[in-house]
């Protein structure tokens, strides 16, 4: 994707989510003007919070009335002039390369990238703003922490963002991929630390982190041990040589002769 031009790049975002007329190479029955307005609107950092009196367009003018870089009109002149070279601070892969690298078809890639760029107007997420997305889903709760351990393992390259191509690359595994893909996936979510394997420590701050997120007002009421006890029977049934931790093998092994895991893996067959 780095080594593609500018054009071609946009070409590949346009292909995505379907504004791409490739009869005339324009996005339909809108202007550059017009296209230009509308993802102002989506992106808040990009929106004057008002429009500057006279007086204030006065102070901002030097002794020649021009206009000072430090008044509201220069900031947004500037903002927009900066916009006009980068509509979206980042662009995907083309829809062909995401096809491959994903059990996705064309159609699914086209709604799931409406559906993030609408999220994420800029293209990628970081995690304070994955943390506020995630929230609407458990509103009862506070899923803030479950969300950090959720964003680390979608950013698989560490860079403290979440593209599209991480987001549909996780969501592939979760919903398309096979059972070992799937426990794979999980057990790199439970390793917090990426050290190849689970602590009853990192398994208590996921288990506390998932009853944090569904709340205290749930029926039956969760009981302050529950967490901790989660954790001891999921060592009681995991950690085979008794050693303390959980590897990747030990893990494969007992979520395989597990039914009721067995069963779960497989209730996201069909979500989309």
């Amino acid at each position: 994707m780095r080594s593609k031009g500018r054009k071609e790049s946009l070409s590949d975002s346009r292909d995505l989510d379907g504004s791409y007329d490739q009869l005339t190479g324009n996005a339909p029955g809108q202007t550059k003007k017009a296209l230009k307005q509308r993802f102002l609107k989506l992106l808040p950092c990009c929106r004057p919070k008002s429009i500057p009196s006279l007086s204030e367009s006065k102070a901002g003018q030097d002794g020649a009335g021009l206009i000072c870089p430090s008044s509201p009109g220069f900031l947004a002149d500037s903002v927009e002039d900066e916009f006009e070279l980068s509509t979206v601070c980042h662009r995907p892969e083309g829809l062909e390369q995401l096809q491959e690298q994903t059990k996705f078809t064309r159609k699914e890639l086209q709604v799931l990238y409406r559906g993030f760029k609408n999220e994420c107007p800029s293209g990628i997420v970081n995690e304070e703003n994955f943390k506020q997305i995630y929230s609407q889903f458990f509103p009862q709760g506070d899923s803030s922490t479950y969300a950090t351990f959720l964003f680390n393992a979608f950013d698989t390259d560490h860079d403290g963002s979440v593209s599209f191509e991480d987001f549909v690359s996780g969501l592939s595994i979760i919903l398309r991929g096979t059972i070992d893909d799937r426990l794979n996936w999980a057990f790199n979510l439970y390793d917090l630390n990426k050290d190849g394997c689970i602590t009853k420590e990192e398994m208590l701050d996921i288990m506390k982190s998932i009853y944090d997120m569904m709340g205290k007002y749930t029926y039956p009421a969760m009981r302050e041990e529950a967490p901790r006890e989660h954790v001891e029977n999921f060592f009681q049934k995991m950690d085979r040589n008794k050693d303390g931790v959980v590897t990747i093998e030990e893990f494969l092994e007992s979520c395989q002769k597990d039914e009721n895991i067995m069963r779960s893996m497989q209730l996201f067959d069909n979500v989309i």
